[in-house]
This record gives structure tokens, C-alpha cells and sequence, in this order.
């Protein structure tokens, strides 16, 4: 679903919501409007969900390869493990970062704290395509908890940045092409504006409404920008939106099921290893999720 949008803006996308046995996810890339932002090949807005004690998510153990993904919680916990022996909880505010490459097996569950007790899990998990000269590098883990990310402190607004670089600030996690992701949080009346120090950028609103170039736009829209326009955004009530981008890369990336490449052959390829059992395994988290059938890539 596309929108009427104001001059600075040049696509606004809807996702659709998805309910995954009580917890909701709204997938705004890939879109058939949109594939990529910058580096950014995939965006899903995780809840908000409540779990009642004794409750939680069970993402078993899956591939992936040539992206890496980054977990970004604004409430709850998620345990994750992967096949580099990484096991790591992300609490809100803090930053899992993992690389693929040429390939990495993770799983992703609710700690027995947060199952025991029950609570609120709500967040953004992207995928970031990597480019050509690093699809088949190892792969790689990094956490950053919500300290160590660096903040800008504004006039009606606060930001912290999770990955890349913006507004003179440097995320501590590695970025293999230019890029940003930043959580920022506006307050009544405030206006957050985004300067064009990236080729391609987007606003995805978590919460709240805000007024850009007169036009409101509501939760759960991701607002691609116009290259090299400085975007203003003013929040009617308190807001909440992730500001992203980054250079465009080389070329187009094919995705299937959890693998991204330049390559439609390498994606078969990661298929038929994931069959054959040629990944290495999550230690602790035996279970997996088996490869669905082949389609259209």
C-alpha cells in the first residue's frame, strides 16, 4: 500500500501485520515498491507483545549468508546463540550484530528470566546485504550494549546511533559499507531533522505521529526519503521513529527464505549445504528449521 506523500518524501509503505501465534510482526522490507534502503534488504517490526509468565519466543536454529543481521530491542530480552559458540542476551537498547558471510547457523529464544516472569517484547531486527567484496567473509558476532552506543542529546529530541555513522557520530559495531541506524525519540512539539549525509534513507515510525512537510504520517510506516532533501520531522505527540540508510550497493541481491546474494546459484547452493547438514550446529540448541522448498528466486 502506497500513500500520497509531501515533496521531501518519495514512497511511503504500509506492512502488513502477521501474527506468529500471539506475536505480531509487520515486515516493511522487502516491499514490491522498495527491496532495499541503502544497505538495509529487510525490516521487520517485532510486537509490541505481552507474554504471560511462562511464555516467550522459540526461533529454532536456521542458516544464513552473504548479510548481517542486527537486533535492536525496545523492550524484553532474547537469548541468542550461534554456531561460533556466541551466546549473548539483547536487552533493550543494546545492539546484537551478526555477521553471516559465508555462512552461520543462530537461533533466537527468550531467556528463562524473561519466560519465567513474563513481559513485554517489542523491537526491529533488519538484515543488511553486504557487498560484493564481503558476501563470503567469515562470519562474525558483536554485542554493544545501550551504554557504549553513542548519543546526541537535541533541541526536542534524543538519538542514539546502533550501527554506521551520522550527525558526526560512529557506532562501535562494524559496518562493511556506509550506512546508519539510529533510535530517536522526539518529544511534543519537537522536531527531529535529518540532514542528507547518506545517499539513501528512510524514517520507520515505532510510535507516536509525526508531521513532515504538513503531511501526518501514523505507526507503522516505513517514509523513504528524497535523496539529498534535509527532512524535518515534528512530533505531534511523543514519538518515537528509527532513522535508516546508507550508500546503495553495487548491484541487486536475490533473497530467499534466510539467505541474501548476488548470486541465484549461491543461494541454491546454501540451500542444498542446509540440507545436507554441511552447517555447523548451535551448541546447546539442537532443533533446527528445515529448509522449505525451492521457489522462484
Amino acid at each position: 500500500m502506497t500513500l500520497l506523500t509531501p515533496p521531501v518524501v518519495d514512497l511511503v509503505i504500509v506492512p502488513p501485520a502477521r501474527d506468529l501465534g500471539g506475536f505480531g510482526v509487520r515486515r516493511a522490507l522487502p516491499a514490491a515498491q522498495k527491496r532495499m534502503v541503502g544497505p538495509f534488504v529487510f525490516l521487520d517490526q517485532m510486537g509490541p507483545a505481552d507474554f504471560p509468565a511462562g511464555a516467550g519466543i522459540d526461533v529454532r536454529p536456521h542458516p544464513h549468508i552473504g548479510l548481517a543481521t542486527l537486533t535492536y530491542l525496545f523492550d524484553g530480552e532474547i537469548l541468542h546463540r550461534d554456531s561460533l559458540g556466541s551466546q549473548q542476551n539483547i536487552a533493550a537498547g543494546a545492539v546484537n550484530l551478526m555477521v553471516a558471510g559465508r555462512g552461520i547457523v543462530h537461533s533466537e529464544r527468550s531467556p528463562l528470566g524473561f519466560r519465567a516472569s513474563g513481559g513485554r517484547m517489542s523491537g526491529l531486527q533488519c538484515w543488511l546485504a553486504l557487498p560484493l567484496h564481503a558476501e563470503e567473509t567469515e562470519p562474525t558476532f558483536e554485542h554493544a550494549g545501550r551504554e557504549a552506543l553513542p548519543r546526541l542529546e537535541g533541541d526536542g529530541f534524543s538519538l542514539r546511533l546502533a550501527i554506521g555513522a551520522l550527525h558526526g557520530l560512529r557506532a562501535p559495531v562494524k559496518s562493511f559499507s556506509p550506512c546508519f541506524f539510529a533510535d530517536v525519540d522526539v518529544s511534543p512539539g519537537g522536531t527531529y531533522v535529518l540532514a542528507p549525509e547518506h545517499e539513501d534513507r528512510a524514517f520507520y515510525l515505532v510510535s507516536g505521529e509525526v508531521e513532515i512537510d504538513g503531511a501526518t504520517f501514523e505507526p507503522g510506516r516505513l517514509i523513504v526519503l528524497r535523496p539529498g532533501a534535509e527532512v524535518a520531522a515534528r512530533a505531534k505527540q511523543a514519538a518515537r521513529l528509527v532513522a535508516l540508510g546508507g550508500d546503495i550497493l553495487e548491484g541487486p541481491r536475490f533473497l530467499w527464505w534466510n539467505f541474501v546474494s548476488s548470486s541465484r546459484e549461491r543461494i541454491v547452493a546454501a540451500r542444498a549445504d542446509w540440507v545436507a547438514g554441511k552447517f555447523a550446529g548451535v551448541e546447546g540448541d539442537p532443533e533446527f528449521i528445515p529448509a522449505p522448498d525451492l521457489t522462484a528466486i
